[in-house]
This record gives structure tokens, sequence and C-alpha cells, in this order.
């Protein structure tokens, strides 16, 4: 089975499970969870691929529990109960400690005059660190620091799925607390746009 084949079962998965089971016909619950052989009709997947795919990517995205697959997060807003599929995530244990998002320069503006909210996704997604390979979108221009601390403050929590994405449902604009290039093309416009942010240290 080669590494194509895989991904491409992989983001079939991912675009069901957290986007089109309705348009699909597979009954998502609450949380999310799909009965598996749903799933297989519906995407003409072999359980041998199916199984490649959620095992070998690389963000870990599906989880797997008996007869039932579900996305760990990243649902479109509707998809599922945002009540229910928080709690089905751990809240985030540390008292403090910086968590991070990537974004664009073009909508750097928006995010320093309103935050960063879910738009059409349930939830805004973090990672740990600044070169994690989940909860962070791929080609972003900068890495927005958030205070764990700052968020607690502002009564927004936190939580963690199951693949270690952390989440929120919206974070201030005074809980970014760090902006950093994530590439050299962006340095430039540091200056610019950490002076977006007066909360940013660094």
């Amino acid at each position: 089975m080669d590494e194509r084949t895989i991904v491409q079962a992989s983001k079939k998965l991912s675009w069901l499970l957290r986007h089109g089971a309705h348009e699909a016909g597979v009954a998502l619950d609450s949380e999310g969870w799909a009965e598996i052989a749903a799933v297989l009709s519906a995407t003409r997947l072999s359980r041998a691929l199916f199984d490649a795919a959620v095992a070998q990517n690389n963000k870990k995205r599906f989880e797997v529990e008996g007869s039932r697959v579900r996305a760990c997060q990243g649902h479109s807003a509707g998809v599922v109960s945002r009540d229910a599929v928080e709690s089905s995530w751990t809240e985030l244990a540390e008292a403090d400690g910086t968590v991070w998002h990537g974004t664009s320069l073009e909508v750097i503006e928006v995010i320093a005059r309103e935050g960063l909210s879910p738009v059409s996704r349930t939830h805004v997604h973090l990672a740990q660190h600044t070169n994690s390979t989940v909860g962070k979108r791929a080609n972003v221009d900068v890495l927005l620091g958030v205070s764990i601390a700052a968020m607690r403050a502002a009564g927004e929590p936190l939580w963690t799925s199951p693949n270690g994405v952390i989440l929120a449902r919206r974070v201030p604009p005074g809980a970014i607390v760090a902006v950093r290039a994530a590439h050299r093309r962006a340095e430039s416009a540091l200056d610019r746009v950490r002076a977006l942010f007066p909360s940013a240290r660094d």
C-alpha cells in the first residue's frame, strides 16, 4: 500500500468526519462518533486502507473506539455539539505558559482588533510548541503566542484533544503575548505586527 494512497484515504476520512457526514448520509453522534461500517460504505475504503490511514496519519487526526471512529477535532460548526465534544476532551492542566496559533499577515489586523475566532469551525486550534505538527496550519506567516494564564483570567478555558491539539472557543486580543515570524519572508513585518499587540513581549 503506497503512501499516496494512504494520504488520499486520510483526506477522505478527514472531510467526511469533520465536515461532510450529513452530505454523505453518515450519522454522527453529538461527540462526532460514526460507525466504521457506515464510514467504509460512504468512502468505499477497504478496512485495511482505513486502518492504515488512521494509524499512519502524521497528525493523529482520528480516534477509534470499538466499532466507532471520529475526527479528534476540526469539525465544522454545526456538525457536532460544541458542549458534547468539549466534554470528551481534557481541560488543559497547565496554569501558565504559552500556546501557539499560526496565521497569515492578511488577517493580522482583524485578529488584533477582534482576537482569534473559529470562523466556520467549532474551536480555535492552538499548538503546544512553535514546531508542533498538530494544531497549527501549514504555510503560515506569523506565529501568535497565547498566554494560558491570560486565557484563564478572561474566562476562556482551553482543552486538549486526544491527538494533542489545544482548543479554545475564542482567544481575546489581550491574551496574545508573543509574535514570531514563521519564515524569513515574514521577518520584515514583525515590528509592524508586534505594534498591533500591546501585550506581546517578543
